[in-house]
């Protein structure tokens, strides 16, 4: 019997159609990020100014870490690209969430929601990511039978409280 192609090797934490898709979702988040930065900056408040710059600059980071061949005129983003491949997945999860955060609590609008919130979405794909499968079938119905009985351990042991004030004191 031929294993399947969508099966998991033991070794390997993560599915790698749930790598591409979390990096399509960065690659696309990063350019409508930036794209939308640029709305959020037409604007006359200052404050939306900065947050679409912060805007553009964090969906450039997003292009740079998740697709280093979109900006192969720059030398150094060969390099970023190799260490954005080292980077552990939860380390991902939290520069992006929190990247994605600032733009949206200084100006809030749609733009800045759609924007910033594709990045958002990003790393909370990472953070799926560094949490891993799910156990399998099996594993869930043992975990839950032990809980049982720890639930029955517990309620056996418990002591009854007494709320009784006793006589001659008063409240």
């Amino acid at each position: 019997m031929q294993a399947n192609a969508t099966e998991h090797k033991p070794g390997e934490p993560v599915a790698w159609w749930f790598k591409f898709l979390t990096r399509a979702v960065g690659v696309i988040g990063g350019i409508v990020a930036m794209v939308t930065g640029v709305m959020v900056c037409m604007t006359i408040h200052p404050i939306c100014l900065v947050a679409g710059i912060m805007q553009i600059c964090a969906g450039f980071v997003l292009i740079v870490f998740e697709a280093p061949c979109c900006c192969p005129f720059l030398d150094f983003i060969d390099k970023i690209g190799k260490f954005s491949e080292t980077r552990p997945f939860w380390h991902k999860a939290i520069m992006y969430c929190v990247m994605s955060i600032f733009p949206i609590a200084m100006c809030f609008s749609i733009s800045s929601v759609l924007g910033s919130g594709l990045i958002f979405a990003d790393g909370v794909l990472y953070g799926l990511m560094f949490l891993g499968r799910k156990a399998d079938r099996q594993q869930m119905r043992l975990n839950a039978m032990s809980d049982m009985e720890m639930k029955t351990t517990l309620m056996d042991n418990e002591e009854q409280v007494s709320l009784h004030v006793p006589d001659g004191q008063e409240k």
